[in-house]
């Protein structure tokens, strides 16, 4: 009956699961997904039950709700085997994703049932209606999960982990998760680095957790602390030696400092055991890269076939990574800007057209794309004033970043040239001017509007500027 079904719902919404927690499919590569919760099945010991819990979550957007119910059980077994003694207070969050499950097959009596094994399990452990606090483990869950949903969802994951650890600070697992979340936020990379101080805390309190050794190692790398990160890397790689993503994260580092060869062989030991990973590709195309940099700074005419075989090994990657992984932004990044170092323009301006078309951009990646696209107009194509056009397109996406800075110092370049050159377009003028507005030299800034208003008179916007600046100083 409909009236069943509408009361049915409303007490489904109350409930804490991947249902409820606005985890948005079109935020996420599915397939992708897919293969890193996977992985956490096959290589993490630990987290098996939320893993499971969260792949019936893709199963059911991917519309297998029958494959859906299957990871449900397992997730059950995990929780009998690991926890026979909490079996209520570990599975609440499985009977919530199965009531929704049920719900969404129209089994409309599993449904209730789950339902109500939540609500009464959930009375046992607290009479309040701050029931959470009693429960912190369910923040933690909605973090872990928000956090494999991508960058849109770091705030929030940020969030529900304070929120556990409130009530458990030194609980190792909510550590852990907080530190990788600021591992995750504070990138790129900020000078007084936000997660140095969460990632000790975690590696203190789980020393054995090598994942949160190796990010470690990263941001003390960041912060030019070269040989303490490379302990803690070497710790991890003796304590894990078969873990891919402990082996992908020490790769980046010894990449980073020049140690290509021993980069290289590290990706290639974790490729054998996911040959599927998308991201292990795209940083060995990273390496090649390297390569082909270190080559041609070391001698003015490198060898053609050398430099062809490295163009042609990093294109290789970078294309196997955005075929495992469609929304792979930087990945297409990379290979457009390989495709235009290897004269190929018409496959490098393809590449750079889908790239745009991901659906998730934030406007960091779009910022990112149009210093790219600028640089492939301005350097490979020569087409200059097209390059203008999308360095300022990546100035109007007003983020204090390392794209931005691109952006400006190149616009800011070529406007002078055109302008030593003899422009008379007020258009040129006006862009500069807004150029020096942005550096703070107001001056110079209303010097330039006056030119381009002379030269396009009673122009709206060069006399709206001009009023800001002369009543700002």
């Amino acid at each position: 009956s409909t009236v069943s079904k509408t009361s049915l719902k409303s007490s489904l919404l109350q409930l804490e699961c991947c249902f409820t927690w606005t985890l948005l499919k079109q935020d996420v590569d599915l397939s992708d997904l897919e293969e890193r919760i996977n992985y956490q099945i096959e290589f993490l010991i630990k987290s098996k039950v939320r893993s499971y819990n969260l792949l019936s979550y893709v199963c059911h957007l991917n519309n297998s709700n029958e494959e859906a119910l299957r990871s449900l059980q397992k997730a059950e077994e995990e929780v009998k085997k690991n926890h026979p003694d909490e079996i209520a207070r570990r599975s609440l969050l499985s009977w919530g994703n199965y009531a929704w499950i049920y719900y969404h097959m129209e089994r409309y009596e599993e449904a209730q049932r789950y339902a109500s094994k939540v609500e009464n399990s959930r009375k046992k452990f607290s009479s309040t209606p701050q029931w959470k606090d009693q429960l912190p483990e369910i923040y933690a869950e909605e973090g872990w999960a928000l956090l494999k949903f991508g960058k849109k969802y770091y705030e929030r994951a940020k969030t529900c982990f304070e929120n556990a650890l409130r009530n458990e600070p030194d609980n190792p697992e909510f550590n852990a998760g907080y530190a990788i979340t600021m591992y995750r936020l504070d990138c790129p990379p900020q000078k007084q680095s936000p997660s140095i101080k969460p990632l000790k805390r975690a590696v203190e309190l789980d020393p054995e957790n090598t994942s949160l050794l190796v990010f470690l190692a990263l941001k003390l790398q960041d912060l030019e602390q070269i040989d303490e990160g490379e302990r803690y890397i070497e710790e991890a790689i003796k304590k894990t030696p078969d873990l891919p993503d402990v082996l992908q994260y020490a790769a980046k580092f010894y990449r980073r400092k020049g140690r290509l060869d021993k980069a290289v062989k590290f990706l290639k030991e974790a490729l054998t055991m996911t040959p599927n990973s998308a991201r292990l590709h795209h940083q060995l195309g990273l390496c090649y890269r390297s390569e082909l940099f270190q080559l041609k700074k070391a001698t003015k005419y490198p060898p053609r076939g050398q430099v062809d075989k490295l163009i042609q090994l990093s294109i290789f990657h970078f294309k196997t990574a955005i075929e495992k992984k469609r929304t792979f932004f930087h990945s297409y990044m990379d290979l457009a800007n390989m495709y235009a170092e290897g004269k190929r323009y018409e496959e490098a301006e393809e590449i750079f057209q889908k790239a745009y078309q991901i659906n998730i951009l934030d406007d960091f990646d779009k910022q990112q794309f149009y210093c790219c696209y600028g640089n492939f107009k301005h350097f490979h194509l020569k087409k200059e004033s097209e390059a203008i056009e999308d360095y300022t397109e990546g100035l109007k996406l007003k983020k204090d970043s390392y794209y931005f800075d691109k952006c400006k110092k190149s616009l800011e370049k070529l406007l002078k040239q055109r302008i030593q050159r003899g422009s008379r377009d007020a258009t040129d003028f006006g862009r500069l001017g807004f150029v020096h507005n942005l550096n703070g030299e107001k001056h110079k800034a209303i010097k330039c509007y006056e030119q381009a208003l002379a030269l396009h008179p009673g122009n709206e916007d060069y006399l709206s500027a001009l009023c800001e600046l002369r009543l700002s100083i």
